[in-house]
């Protein structure tokens, strides 16, 4: 699965459950947790980095990361002046955390004094907060990895001593790097304009985009496509082509499923609103009384459509998954069928969550109630 995505975004926020795990949920139904963080920790087949968003990416793919490791920072903007300004006064800091993981790794954050000669200076929750930015820098960079978890804190080891040793060492290009990400975006967006390219995988990261696009349709791996009353230059990878014309002949049976928040169906709200007519937002930083439906909504997707959403919490301690609301579009099936479609995919997740209990608010629609009660 994340092979196929390119990345696994990842959130701290667990109302429902962490995203990495829930993407997969969402695709390929009901798996055990322990098969992803064995295939994280155990098989290493992925690891985590920046992709459009702090993620798990997968090992095969370090060639593509690895060339902002080799370059970063080096783009001309404040917090890159500020931050090389930074490293050159707090080389100590270096040193120490690096020295620490050789002797002692792996090692949790708290672990590392705290040797800054200078306080890192941050409007954000960042500031003062010196081995953590130094961690941040030298994982960014490819000299650490998160190795694993101690509560909430994460635990570091040296990437050099992390990696396995199949892990590919092919040394790209920034345009042989560019040229991959884009295949990988496209297959992974199903279809995709270059905005959304662009945002996507290694978000910003796409070198002279616009000709590596040309060339990469020129040389027929990516095709131009249309879709149906919707404006815009869209592109599809050619490997996929196979896959539409078994669409066509009937090849695919239609499911209802809840997806996260952060799923790469859905993690572009304007590319959103503009394929399914859908909007949508997290309301996690909205205040209670002026939020439209709720803390962390989960959109309801039934075959090729989204028709509604549900605001669901889960309460590890008692086991109850509660359902505070559940709102259907406008132009959403309402019948029985689809209600119990719906029903079937609440109850789907709460097995997945371990849930011993479902309980429902009265925000439900008329023609959904009966099956979902």
């Amino acid at each position: 699965m994340a092979t196929e995505l390119g990345c696994l975004q990842i959130d701290p926020i667990r109302v429902v459950e962490h995203p990495q795990y829930l993407i997969p949920y969402s695709r390929l139904g009901h798996y055990e947790h322990s098969e992803l963080d064995k295939a994280l920790w155990e098989e290493k087949r992925l690891f985590h980095y920046w992709a459009h968003a702090a993620s798990l990416v997968p090992t095969d793919d370090y060639p593509i990361h690895q060339v902002m490791m080799r370059r970063y920072p080096s783009m001309t903007s404040v917090h890159h002046d500020r931050l090389i300004e930074y490293l050159e006064q707090n080389k100590a800091l270096r040193r120490h955390i690096l020295i620490q993981l050789r002797k002692r790794g792996p090692l949790r954050t708290s672990d590392f004094q705290d040797l800054a000669v200078k306080n890192y200076e941050s409007t954000g929750w960042n500031v003062n907060r010196n081995v953590d930015r130094m961690l941040d820098y030298l994982w960014t960079k490819g000299k650490v990895m998160i190795a694993g978890r101690a509560g909430m804190q994460r635990v570091w080891d040296l990437a050099e001593r992390w990696f396995p040793e199949w892990t590919p060492k092919e040394t790209l290009t920034i345009q042989q790097s560019t040229r991959r990400a884009i295949e990988r975006s496209v297959r992974a967006l199903g279809l995709a304009e270059s905005k959304d390219i662009w945002q996507y995988f290694t978000r910003w990261r796409y070198k002279d985009l616009p000709t590596a696009l040309a060339d990469l349709e020129r040389k027929k791996v990516i095709v131009p496509a249309t879709i149906e009353g919707v404006k815009g230059k869209w592109f599809l990878h050619t490997g996929d082509i196979e896959g539409l014309e078994q669409l066509e002949r009937g090849g695919w049976e239609p499911r209802t499923t809840l997806l996260s928040p952060f799923d790469p169906l859905i993690a572009d709200r304007k590319r959103l609103k503009k394929l399914w007519d859908f909007d949508y937002a997290i309301e996690i930083y909205v205040p209670k009384g002026k939020r439209k439906y709720g803390y962390y909504v989960l959109p309801i997707l039934m075959g090729d459509r989204l028709i509604g959403r549900i605001d669901p919490s889960m309460d590890r301690k008692t086991g109850v998954l509660t359902i505070k609301g559940v709102w259907a579009e406008l132009d959403a099936p309402k019948d029985k069928v689809t209600g119990r479609a719906v029903a079937r995919a609440i109850e789907d997740l709460g097995r997945f969550l371990g849930a011993t209990k479902i309980t429902y608010s009265r925000k439900l629609p008329a023609a959904w109630k009966p099956a979902l009660k």
